[in-house]
């Protein structure tokens, strides 16, 4: 974790920490044996993951806090001159919250170009769809009048995300906004939409 030229994820909504441990058993990173402890009482494998569980960096919930941390990371990284960039996964929903915003103007403010957003754009949040709960608007724009480096991409198509990632200047945060459909190949959860 200390390498300087490593990039660093930081997973915002530990509520999907079970995606996140599927991910680094895929990946060589931990034993599918960890599974045996999901959940369990004193385990660090937790339903909702924090900084002592696997692959969580941070603890980022309450949801919206991990975009900050994330900045100032990576504000740290680059003032030890660090090569490695910061990339946070998010969701849309926490663009309802305040401290969304105040990370964004302050990553553009002190120019932190080493700093990545990848959003799942989804229009949903637990209570329904946000356009029924607080509305955000229309949130690539709001993004840009904020100053950030905006990438719209199809959320399905894993080869569009990794160019718009990978696509970023040294000087301006890059956000991703990944437009996805969490019902795409569920015929379930399309019968049951927008609550989910």
């Amino acid at each position: 974790f200390n390498d300087p030229s490593l990039d660093r994820l930081i997973f915002s909504p530990v509520h999907y920490a079970l995606v996140l441990y599927s991910l680094l058993v895929e990946i060589g990173r931990l034993d599918i044996a960890a599974f045996r402890r999901y959940n369990k009482n004193g385990s660090t494998v937790e339903l909702i993951g924090a900084e002592h569980s696997p692959g969580h960096a941070v603890t980022a919930g309450s949801l919206s806090q991990a975009l900050s941390q994330a900045a100032g990371i990576a504000y740290a990284r680059r003032l030890k001159g660090h090569t490695g960039r910061v990339v946070v996964y998010m969701s849309d929903g926490e663009f309802q919250e305040g401290q969304t915003w105040e990370a964004i103007q302050c990553a553009v403010f002190h120019k932190i170009g080493n700093l990545s957003a990848v959003v799942d754009v989804n229009g949903q949040q637990c209570d329904g769809k946000m356009s029924d709960i607080t509305d955000i608007g229309n949130l690539a724009s709001k993004l840009r009048a904020f100053g950030a480096d905006v990438k719209e991409v199809d959320g399905h198509n894993v080869a569009e995300i990794e160019a718009a990632v990978k696509s970023y200047n040294d000087v301006t945060p890059t956000i991703v906004l990944c437009y996805t459909d969490p019902c795409k190949g569920f015929p379930l959860l399309q019968k049951r939409a927008p609550k989910l």
